[in-house]
């Protein structure tokens, strides 16, 4: 039975996350931030772990949390949203937000799922091709972009360490119809899901440190 790790499930995309992976088998650890989220992973028998990755206090309690796993596929989804566009200077707290959560919490906590993964293992950080450079194409939400640009970067710079032991990539799960996506989305939770599942399960020692669409197709940085 394979051991599937996921950062950030208590709604929405990591919520399916952990949905398909017990549906397909496999024995799922799971992270949530508060009462509500955990029993919702209980409920889909997941083995739930209270994480805030936003708390440096939460963070350091993953650890021993983890301590003896082998983890065959480490999912990092935790994120948030921000507005405002290029030329308007975002508040220095929802900088601080935004920057924490999707950057410096990363950095942190990927490290520690390094010294856990099983031989052959995937790590996949859920991304967004909005902080793409070569494909851009207007300068909205410039702080989320410039934020999943950041954390492509440490992906990135964690492949390395892991060059033939694991597999790192950094996943854009489509346009989804979740709470950050809305309702005009174009893919609903579970086709996205069931496509990066599809993806993930075909990462090859050549698709370590790239930046993937859900459907496997390469994205330029």
């Amino acid at each position: 039975m394979s051991t599937v790790l996921v950062m950030g499930a208590s709604r929405g995309i990591g919520l399916e996350f952990v949905r398909q992976y017990r549906e397909a088998g496999a024995r799922v650890i799971a992270t949530a931030r508060d009462d509500a989220g955990l029993a919702r992973l209980k409920a889909l028998d997941a083995t739930a772990l209270r994480v805030d990755v936003a708390s440096p206090a939460s963070v350091s309690g993953l650890a021993w949390q983890l301590d003896g796993e082998k983890i065959d596929v480490a999912l990092y989804v935790a994120g948030v949203l921000a507005g405002g566009n290029a030329g308007d200077p975002p508040p220095e707290a929802e900088f601080d937000l935004v920057m924490r959560t999707n950057v410096l919490a990363p950095m942190r906590v990927l490290p520690m799922l390094t010294e856990v993964l099983a031989p052959g293992a995937r790590l996949v950080v859920l991304s967004s091709r909005m902080g793409s450079m070569g494909l851009r194409t207007n300068g909205s939400s410039w702080l989320y972009r410039a934020s999943k640009a950041a954390v492509n970067s440490v992906l990135k710079d964690i492949s390395f360490g892991v060059q033939g032991k694991a597999i790192c990539a950094a996943m854009h799960p489509g346009w989804v119809k979740t709470d950050m996506g809305g309702a005009g989305a174009d893919l609903d939770v579970a086709q996205s899901v069931s496509a990066m599942r599809a993806t993930i399960a075909n990462l090859r020692a050549e698709h370590n440190g790239t930046f993937l669409n859900y459907d496997g197709q390469a994205l330029a940085w």
